[in-house]
């Protein structure tokens, strides 16, 4: 990020919120900073009650093989004008101690007079005390345990008597609680009886979003619990342009301790009905490399969406490294269907013909469920299956009434190792009427007008 804004409200509920889009840039505060790199930070009031803002930047003449470190900045007010609190990192792969991991992602609990602060991304997470200084260290960093499939994004709080750490989380997998695909997240939590831990893990409450990550930030205001994260749900949102999305979190206080219930994200989505030809939506996906690898995600199949910069959950696909000569992927329906036309949007990093990585596949074909036969039939009359990765690439047929189809792709090869395949969308076009004959209109007596058609 270039720089850090904010977003003030009195009254969630309404929904007024002001805006202050640019309240502190890294090079003007931090001299040691390189302009135009920072990641996600935290304010809290500090021990002498005024606020000091943490905050993730690369340090511009760093040795380190990693240069990004982890500054504080103080303020009299949330909205600044902020000054460089210590005049260095706090924290760096050499400050205080040395350290490899990826200096991120600070989240801070200020307690009476102790203060603690806890940081790191990849799988690592580590925490360190400061004095009421909010900045001179007190003991050694310490690893945090006990986060089931911890990533980054660590955002500590307390209710009651109990600390709660919430999480991106990424233990992907196809029985996963979390997400199948890495790169996605949800946002998980563990609790502990004190700062120092241990922690226990103690599930998700919040599923992956549409953006890649979701950095969660969890707070009480006005006597409701909220959690604050992001999306990429506003119109031209991706999965590094996002929407900030606000929820209640409600709890359950039968257990003990207190559980966090799953968050309900708002507005909610329900399906869009929107008529369209493409019915692959409606559809049931399978395809021949169940489980699929967790760099991949099958959803991505018929979700409807096709991004200018995909990463690999945008998309299914087969790489393993050792790649088969042939894959496929199947759409069931759960009725008869009327269908005359594909389009499907291939994917590549490597050409045709290398054997590696992966490319556009050397052939392929679609077949169908012939109803009356009970078996697989090519299309009849079918325009061709182009391999382009530019674009959708189009296939017409004669229209067939079918509840499945299948695509089976042949992988590129240099003769003896063969690429993957990967489809970041695969429509199938209903067959459209030639045309409709408008419905009988009746007029009632007394009636001054036509209805509407």
């Amino acid at each position: 990020m270039n720089e850090w804004g904010a977003f003030r409200t009195t009254d969630v509920q309404a929904g007024q919120w002001t805006h202050y889009p640019s309240l502190m840039r890294p090079e003007q505060v931090f001299a040691w900073a390189t302009p135009g790199r920072a990641y996600a930070g935290q304010v809290v009031r500090g021990v002498d009650g005024r606020y000091y803002w943490y905050v993730p930047i690369n340090e511009r003449d760093s040795p380190a093989s990693d240069k990004f470190a982890i500054g504080v900045a103080v303020s009299d007010s949330p909205t600044g004008p902020w000054t460089d609190h210590a005049g260095g990192p706090i924290i760096s792969q050499r400050v205080p101690a040395t350290n490899n991991i990826h200096n991120i992602d600070p989240t801070i609990l200020v307690e009476g007079q102790r203060v603690f602060l806890w940081w790191g991304s990849f799988s690592n997470l580590r925490m360190l005390e400061f004095q009421p200084d909010m900045k001179t260290p007190v003991g050694t960093q310490r690893t945090v345990t006990g986060l089931t499939g911890f990533f980054e994004a660590a955002w500590i709080f307390k209710r009651g008597a109990t600390y709660y750490m919430a999480y991106a989380g990424n233990n992907a997998g196809p029985t996963s609680q979390c997400t199948p695909a890495n790169y996605h997240a949800c946002i998980a939590y563990a609790t502990a009886a004190a700062p120092e831990g241990p922690w226990t893990y103690r599930g998700t409450i919040l599923r992956p979003v549409s953006s890649t990550t979701s950095h969660p930030g969890i707070l009480e205001f006005n006597g409701q619990w909220y959690i604050a994260y992001h999306t990429a749900d506003a119109v031209g949102g991706g999965h590094f342009r996002r929407s900030v999305a606000i929820d209640k979190v409600e709890w359950d206080d039968a257990q003990t301790p207190p559980r966090m219930k799953l968050i309900t994200p708002t507005p909610a989505k329900g399906r869009d009905l929107t008529p369209r030809p493409n019915i692959a939506q409606e559809a049931k996906s399978t395809v021949s490399n169940e489980p699929v690898p967790t760099q991949y995600w099958i959803k991505a199949l018929n979700d409807e969406i096709v991004r200018s910069n995909p990463l690999p959950p945008d998309m299914w696909g087969t790489w393993t490294g050792n790649n088969p000569p042939q894959q496929w992927a199947q759409y069931t329906w759960d009725q008869p269907m009327r269908i005359s036309g594909s389009q499907i949007d291939f994917w590549n990093d490597q050409p045709q013909g290398t054997g590696v990585g992966v490319a556009a596949p050397a052939r392929w074909r679609i077949q169908y469920w012939n109803l009356d036969s009970g078996q697989w039939a090519d299309l009849p009359n079918a325009s061709g299956y182009p391999t382009s990765t530019q674009g959708f690439q189009n296939t017409t047929f004669d229209p067939v009434t079918t509840t499945q189809v299948r695509a089976t792709f042949d992988g590129s090869t240099n003769g003896s190792t063969y690429s993957a395949v990967a489809v970041e969308e695969w429509k199938i076009l209903a067959a459209q009427p030639s045309s409709v004959t408008p419905p009988a209109l009746t007029v009632e007596v007394g009636s001054g007008s036509c209805p509407a058609r």
